[in-house]
């Protein structure tokens, strides 16, 4: 057994019940640093995600599209659309499947990666979201358990937050705020984290 979509409708509903608590936050967060906006689009998207889960198709390449065209139907934020354009990337590497094995998750993040970098103008190294899944994709090559997986992305996603806390941000409106940056975390690195602790 590895990925299917009753993990893909778990991960959902497990993160849409701590999802009031961590969009305050994050819409605090990302009030130092953006349009204030995240947590906002954090909530909607995951709240639609939430109303269609009940009855995503087996197919998980399917399930993945339609979870994709919930979260960014609601979203005005940069991070929202590229959750969208992650599931969508996953989606086309997943479509047919019923069941994808686990030791294929970090091939799939590197999917998920890639799409992110080519429609969304950052590149690793900028101090953004990309940073964390890199991190979480190098962490999770090899491992075959779901255990294994979520306890070596949870600590990649802390220890990339503590790589990059003292570095400036390099893209989006957070740039404009140049050295202030530096000692504050990224909104969308955060996020990451939260997600993985509601796992």
């Amino acid at each position: 057994m590895g990925l299917t979509t009753n993990s893909l409708r778990h991960a959902i509903i497990a993160i849409s019940e701590d999802i009031d608590v961590t969009g305050e936050l994050l819409n605090e967060l990302d009030g130092k640093l953006g349009d204030g906006d995240l947590g906002v689009t954090m909530i909607n998207g995951f709240n639609n995600m939430r109303a269609i889960a009940d009855e995503l198709p087996t197919d998980v390449g399917q399930a993945c599209m339609q979870a994709a065209k919930a979260m960014t139907k609601v979203s005005g934020s940069s991070f929202g659309t590229l959750m969208g354009i992650a599931l969508m990337a996953v989606a086309k590497q997943t479509k047919g499947e019923t069941s994808v094995g686990w030791s294929h998750m970090s091939d799939l993040a590197k999917a998920a990666l890639e799409a992110m970098i080519s429609r969304g103008g950052a590149s690793l190294g900028d101090k953004t979201v990309l940073d964390s899944l890199e991190a979480i994709r190098t962490a999770c090559a090899d491992l075959d358990t779901p255990e294994a997986l979520l306890q070596s992305a949870r600590d990649a996603s802390a220890a990339a937050l503590a790589e990059f806390r003292d570095k400036q941000c390099k893209i989006g409106r957070a740039r404009i705020f140049g050295d202030q940056t530096v000692g504050m975390d990224d909104p969308g690195m955060i996020a990451v984290n939260e997600m993985l602790g509601a796992l």
